[in-house]
Parts: C-alpha cells; sequence; structure tokens
C-alpha cells in the first residue's frame, strides 16, 4: 500500500464533522485496500470546517470509493513519496 493525502475543503458545518468522521472510520473498517491514519481538521474562511487526512491505500480510486461509500468530499488526492517527521504533532491548546 502506498500513503495518500486527502484534502476534503471546507466539507462540513462543525457540527456535522463527527458523524462524517465515525461514517469515515466504520466505511474504512470494512476495506481490505484503505486504512485511515490520521486526519487534520482545519478552519475554513467561510466558516465551515475541511480536513487534511492521511490514508494508507492500494490506489487512489480506493480511496474514491471509500469517499463515495461514506459520503464525504475529496477535493484532492496526492500520493506520499517521504516523510520527514521532526518533531510528534503536538497537542492543541484549548482555546
Amino acid at each position: 500500500m502506498n500513503l495518500y493525502m486527502i484534502f476534503r475543503r471546507s466539507g462540513w458545518d462543525p457540527s456535522e464533522l463527527e458523524a462524517a468522521d465515525a461514517r469515515s472510520n466504520t466505511e474504512a473498517g470494512k476495506r481490505d485496500d484503505v486504512r485511515k491514519i490520521r486526519s487534520y481538521v482545519l478552519d475554513e474562511p467561510d466558516g465551515r470546517v475541511g480536513t487534511l487526512c492521511l490514508y494508507q491505500a492500494t490506489d487512489p480510486e480506493a480511496l474514491l470509493e471509500h469517499a463515495r461509500a461514506a459520503d464525504l468530499p475529496c477535493d484532492e488526492v496526492v500520493r506520499v513519496t517521504a516523510i520527514d517527521v521532526m518533531r510528534k504533532d503536538p497537542e492543541l491548546s484549548a482555546s
């Protein structure tokens, strides 16, 4: 499997995000060709939220199928060819 980043821009109102995440996790759990690694939630300029998600998958089409099955937007899929980790992901402040 390869690593991919998925951009989901302005996909939801903040109140919809938890349900979307649950659909994503449920659908990923059903599949052998897609494995969700992590997601970052993005504050979008229009007041909605988007996500930047890291997945392992056999190919981009598997990710598109996952998105369709989970009723998720999928604006762009980009293959990750290297990872350079200088520090672990930081904890977010409560603000």
